[in-house]
């Protein structure tokens, strides 16, 4: 559920765009009355999605103050990210900004790790020590591989989105994107289970 609820804002840009791409002229006048003027069919798509995006992502911040529930801090800086973008996006009228938005989260992420792993800190064992008993060595590989997927997905990216159409960035956005961190999150669980295996055969022989 949780996971479902951190890609709601993807999910809606994804919709948003796609509904609005059918309806490019509706979606142009909607957006010169309310997101400002000299907004074309052509351009409305993906400044109607990001719009959405900005506002779903508002809404779960105020949700979770409203509920009391604590904020997970990739959470605050997601939506940083895409508050500062999508605006760029929406007031300069260039679609680009959106673009380098998940490039520019995925090295926020990347860059994080790597101070910590600088300053002598595992922030992936801090996150999840307590959930999962590993050697120090798998966590600094664990490290090393999140920190290099993060920085790699940006730039793959930025290739689609400098190479590509709106459209199949759109898609690889939601698919793609997705679909490598399914891909990769499911190789790191193949790679933590030989530990766990390992640390359960220990305990039977003791």
């Amino acid at each position: 559920m949780k996971f479902l609820y951190d890609l709601l804002p993807v999910i809606l840009f994804f919709g948003t765009f796609k509904f609005a791409q059918n309806r490019a002229d509706e979606a142009a006048s909607l957006c010169n009355q309310w997101l400002g003027s000299g907004f074309d069919p052509t351009q409305a798509p993906v400044i109607c999605a990001t719009a959405a995006a900005i506002v779903v992502s508002l809404a779960q911040i105020l949700f979770k103050l409203i509920s009391g529930k604590k904020i997970d801090p990739m959470l605050w800086i997601s939506v940083a990210v895409i508050l500062v973008f999508g605006s760029l996006t929406i007031w300069l009228h260039d679609e680009m900004f959106i673009k380098w938005k998940p490039t520019i989260l995925y090295w926020i992420f990347a860059a994080i790790l790597t101070f910590g792993a600088v300053t002598g800190k595992n922030y992936l064992k801090s996150l999840l020590g307590k959930q999962i008993a590993l050697p120090e060595n798998a966590w600094q590989t664990l490290l090393k591989g999140w920190t290099v997927f993060f920085a790699v997905v940006g730039i793959l990216n930025l290739i689609v989105a400098y190479t590509c159409s709106t459209d199949v960035w759109v898609n690889f956005k939601l698919f793609g994107l997705m679909g490598l961190t399914l891909i990769f999150t499911v190789g790191v669980g193949f790679y933590i289970s030989r530990f766990i295996s390992d640390s359960d055969s220990e305990g039977k022989l003791k």
